[in-house]
């Protein structure tokens, strides 16, 4: 299935009395969206929303499509399982899902591999993204300081 929505059709040129047909902007333009689609998913999470804001076509493509979210989501959940489930039991997209625990995934996955374990003051956090996170998962932060 080709791309209808922003597809740019063709352009020739007269050149010595032959056309020339001119290759498109971009491979989304001559790939189906299926196909477009499993190239985008070759990306990590921050390169998918900066691939987003290249050109509309490929903003249509990756806002479209759950599953592009999904896999993202799921690399989440390795870590932030319990919210990631609860977001999902409430009904928000795999996007939004995505969203609202990355940063949280990001700094958990920090405290669990013991980065800030010789922490000895805020200032060494100071240019760090940190963010508040839920009594649970303080707990299984203290239970990984204690097998180290």
């Amino acid at each position: 299935m080709q791309h209808e929505l922003g597809r740019t059709p063709p352009v020739f040129f007269l050149c010595e009395g032959s056309p020339v047909l001119t290759p498109p902007r971009n491979f989304a333009e001559m790939l189906p969206t299926e196909m477009s689609v499993r190239i985008f998913g070759e990306l990590d999470a921050a390169s998918l929303c900066s691939a987003a804001q290249t050109c509309r076509l490929w903003h249509q493509i990756i806002e479209q499509s759950e599953q592009l979210w999904k896999k993202q989501c799921l690399l989440v959940r390795a870590i932030c399982q319990r919210e990631v489930d609860s977001d999902r039991r409430h009904g928000l997209t795999w996007k939004v899902t995505l969203v609202r625990n990355y940063i949280r995934s990001c700094v958990k996955r920090d405290w669990l591999i013991g980065r800030f374990s010789h922490v000895r003051s805020a200032d060494e956090l100071r240019d760090r993204k940190l963010m508040p996170l839920d009594a649970e998962t303080w707990g299984e932060i203290l239970q990984a300081e204690l097998h180290r």
